[in-house]
C-alpha cells in the first residue's frame, strides 16, 4: 500500500481538530501506530493539542522553526514504528517543514495527514498551506456554513469583540486575540463597515 501526505483544511471552527482526533482514535482502534505533531508556535494548549469539546491530547513533536522533521521521525523510527503522523495546525509550519512531510512520506513510507486553515484573517494563504495545495496527494475541504447559508472561507479576527483588518499574520485563538469564520460575501460587507 502506497503512503500518501493528505491535507484536510478549513475555516476556523469547522472540525478539523476534531477530525484529526477521530482519525488518531480510528487508526490506533485499528491497529496502527499514530503521532501526532503541531508547530511550537500554536501556544494554545502548550504540548497538547485541544478541541472546542475540550478533548485533550498531548503531542509527540513540539515543531520548532529551526526542526528538520526527516531527521526527527528518523530517529524516532530507531525506537518504535510509526503508520501515521497528523499534524495538526499545519498552516504555522514552514515551507521546509512540509517538504520534509513529504520525504517522510516518499522516503520513510509514513502516511502524513494534516490539518490547518487555508488563509489568515486578510484572506491570504498561510506558508505552510500554501506549500501543501502545492504538493500533496490529497487535498480535502471541511466546510461549515455561515449564517447567510454561504460557505464559511474566511476566519475574522476579533479584537474586544471587534473585527481587525491590520496586524501581524499569526495571533493565536484564544491567546492573542478570537475568531469568527464568516463567507466572503459576510467578511467583506464586515471589512467595508469597519474600514476607515
Amino acid at each position: 500500500m502506497y503512503k500518501e501526505l493528505t491535507f484536510y483544511y478549513g475555516a476556523m471552527g469547522c472540525g478539523k481538530t476534531r477530525k484529526l482526533l477521530g482519525t488518531r482514535y480510528s487508526k490506533i482502534e485499528d491497529g496502527f501506530s499514530v503521532a501526532i505533531m503541531k508547530p511550537q508556535i500554536d501556544k494554545k494548549g502548550g504540548d497538547y493539542i485541544l478541541s472546542r469539546e475540550n478533548d485533550k491530547v498531548k503531542v509527540d513533536f513540539l515543531i520548532k522553526d529551526k526542526d528538520n522533521i526527516y531527521l526527527e521521525i528518523s530517529k524516532y523510527l530507531t525506537k518504535k514504528n510509526l503508520d501515521f503522523i497528523l499534524v495538526d495546525e499545519a498552516q504555522f509550519l514552514k515551507k521546509k517543514h512540509i517538504d520534509e512531510l513529504a520525504s517522510v512520506v516518499d522516503i520513510l513510507g509514513i502516511s502524513v495527514i494534516c490539518y490547518g486553515l487555508r488563509t489568515d484573517f486578510k484572506g491570504e494563504l498561510f506558508e505552510g498551506s500554501k506549500r501543501l495545495f502545492e504538493i500533496s496527494d490529497n487535498i480535502c475541504e471541511i466546510e461549515r456554513q455561515c449564517s447567510c447559508g454561504r460557505k464559511k472561507m474566511f476566519n475574522m479576527r476579533l479584537v474586544n469583540g471587534k473585527p481587525v483588518f491590520l496586524g501581524e499574520q499569526v495571533a493565536i485563538d484564544g491567546v492573542d486575540a478570537s475568531y469568527e469564520a464568516k463567507c466572503r460575501y459576510c467578511y467583506n460587507r464586515e471589512f467595508k463597515e469597519n474600514d476607515d
